[in-house]
């Protein structure tokens, strides 16, 4: 067996399909982040002056020693993050009703096979050790018992 050098081994890595979403996930995370900074930028906090309010948090900050603690700062970044998860959940939530939709169609239709179906039968197991054992054993190969089918004209 040959040994792979550290460059193909990160080249398989990097291939790999769930590396690959990772990335792309968090490029349109980046991405998705700066339309919401934007958007609470240019239309919330305009939109709150509008109306008569502050939007900024002014006034909620600590000094100690020189360094200033900005719990506004704070509070405008945990609003931008609440926006943010909202509209992912709801990104996803539609996501996964379009395919639950395309699924229920494909079946409806006759395209996709039932869960039912595709499942695979459960392994027979022993009822004396209950390891697991051939379909068409009639004696188990662990405790040697009798199981149903079981002939032998010697006996």
């Amino acid at each position: 067996m040959a040994k792979k050098n550290i460059a193909q081994e990160f080249i398989e890595f990097v291939s790999r399909g769930n590396v690959v979403d990772l990335a792309v996930g968090v490029i349109i995370g980046g991405a998705f982040t700066s339309v919401v900074n934007a958007l609470v930028t240019n239309l919330i906090q305009p939109l709150i002056s509008a109306i008569g309010g502050n939007p900024e948090v002014k006034g909620m900050a600590l000094v100690l020693n020189g360094q200033t603690i900005d719990f506004g700062a704070f509070i405008s970044a945990v609003i931008s993050f609440l926006i943010t998860a909202v509209a992912v959940f709801a990104i996803v939530k539609g996501m996964n009703t379009l395919n639950d939709i395309k699924n229920l169609a494909a079946e409806k239709a006759g395209l996709a096979k039932k869960a039912e179906e595709e499942a695979a039968p459960e392994p027979r197991t022993c009822p004396y050790c209950k390891q697991e054992i051939a379909d068409d054993a009639t004696r188990c190969p662990h405790c040697t018992a009798k199981l149903e089918g079981y002939e032998n004209p010697i006996e």
